[in-house]
C-alpha cells in the first residue's frame, strides 16, 4: 500500500471572543495568498481580528515546517474559514434589582496551508484568486481641451 505524502496542514482556533462576521472580513483578504504576503497584510490591517488570525497563520506555518519539513516560501493559504461558536452569556446588574443578559459571540477559525513544492501538478498562486468579474470598461484617452480650441475660441 502506497502512502501519499500530505501536502496540507491545519491550525484551528476555537472559542475566539469576537463575532464571526468581523473575523470573516479579514479572512476574505488573505484567502489564496502566500504566507509572506499574508503576514504583511495582517500586520497592516487595523482590525482587532488580525491578531488571533496572525497567530493561527503563524501556527499553521510552524506545523508545516515541523510535520512536513516545508520551507515558508512555498506555503500558500489554501483554506481559511470562520464558523460561529457559542455565545458567552453573562448577567449584568441593573437598576431596582433587575438583571440584564449580555451575550458575547465567539467563533472558530480554521487556517489550512498547502505546500506547493510537494504538489504533483503545477499550481499557480493566482489560480485561487480569480476574480468573479472582468473589467468591461476601458480607460479613456487623454483629451486636451486647450489645444483643440474648445470653448475658448468663442467671443
Amino acid at each position: 500500500m502506497l502512502k501519499k505524502k500530505k501536502t496540507e496542514v491545519y491550525a484551528l482556533g476555537q472559542h475566539i471572543s469576537m463575532s464571526a462576521d468581523k473575523a470573516r472580513r479579514v479572512i476574505d483578504q488573505i484567502r489564496g495568498r502566500s504566507y509572506e504576503e499574508t503576514l504583511m497584510i495582517l500586520e497592516l490591517i487595523p482590525y482587532r481580528a488580525c491578531y488571533p488570525i496572525f497567530k493561527l497563520v503563524y501556527s499553521a506555518a510552524a506545523n508545516a515546517s515541523y510535520n512536513m519539513g516545508s520551507n515558508e516560501a512555498n506555503l500558500l493559504i489554501s483554506k481559511a474559514e470562520v464558523n460561529g461558536g457559542t455565545n458567552i452569556k453573562k448577567l449584568k446588574p441593573r437598576a431596582r434589582g433587575r438583571s440584564y443578559p449580555i451575550k458575547r459571540p465567539t467563533c472558530h477559525i480554521t487556517i489550512g496551508m498547502k505546500d506547493i513544492s510537494l504538489d504533483d501538478k503545477d499550481v499557480e498562486i493566482n489560480s485561487l484568486k480569480n476574480p468573479r468579474w472582468k473589467k468591461k470598461h476601458t480607460t479613456a484617452g487623454y483629451y486636451d481641451m486647450y489645444s483643440s480650441g474648445g470653448i475658448w475660441d468663442k467671443k
